[in-house]
């Protein structure tokens, strides 16, 4: 599982992907108000699969359900997300139902490179790409890069990444140019040494 601290980051950024199409599907509301709670419950259903498995009335607060079964079951998270998204347009409850069911699929993502993996339909499975808590950096940064391509594309129109597209495509040709030139002195450089001097 990746930790703690990484399901609250990726969960805010799932907050920023819901508030995003929120807005784009233009069921945000007076003033974004739906948007904003779409933000807020993206980054509590971020951790909810972990804190839904907790017997929060227990006085040990133990598990009340073995981890990562059916609070970290895909097929459900993925049903929830697809069947608010169609309700947006339609209800007040679906923009914050949205959120968190965004939220819920942004932690089975960062759970789902280490061993134990996530019961995305019946099984369990896993990329086994890393150990629980390790590389938090890596699933951090693609759920904030996800987020901001997201956003990009809704409140910006996709200039940024166009932008850098264009920047890197530059520096792409910049570069090729710089070696075709490295190698054509290395190649003289070469000739002359060939020759004797």
């Amino acid at each position: 599982m990746a930790s703690n601290k990484a399901h609250h980051a990726t969960g805010w950024a799932a907050g920023v992907i819901a508030a995003a199409l929120v807005a784009h599907a233009g069921a945000g509301g007076p003033y974004q108000v739906l948007s904003m709670l779409a933000f807020v419950m993206g980054a509590l259903g971020g951790t909810a699969p972990d804190w839904l498995e907790v017997a929060w009335w227990a006085r040990t607060h133990r598990l009340w359900i073995t981890h990562r079964t059916w609070t970290h079951w895909g097929l459900a998270w993925i049903a929830l997300l697809v069947y608010t998204y169609l309700q947006l347009p339609h209800h007040l409850w679906a923009p914050p139902l949205f959120g968190f069911a965004a939220g819920g699929i942004m932690h089975l993502l960062a759970d789902w490179p280490n061993p134990l993996g996530v019961p995305w339909i019946f099984r369990r499975h896993s990329l086994r790409w890393w150990k629980s808590g390790r590389h938090d950096i890596i699933v951090i940064l693609a759920a904030w890069l996800a987020a901001t391509v997201v956003a990009d594309h809704v409140f910006f129109d996709g200039i940024h990444l166009r932008r850098t597209v264009l920047a890197f495509d530059s520096l792409l040709h910049w570069s090729a140019g710089a070696l075709q030139t490295t190698w054509a002195n290395l190649q003289q450089w070469q000739e002359r040494w060939r020759l004797g001097g």
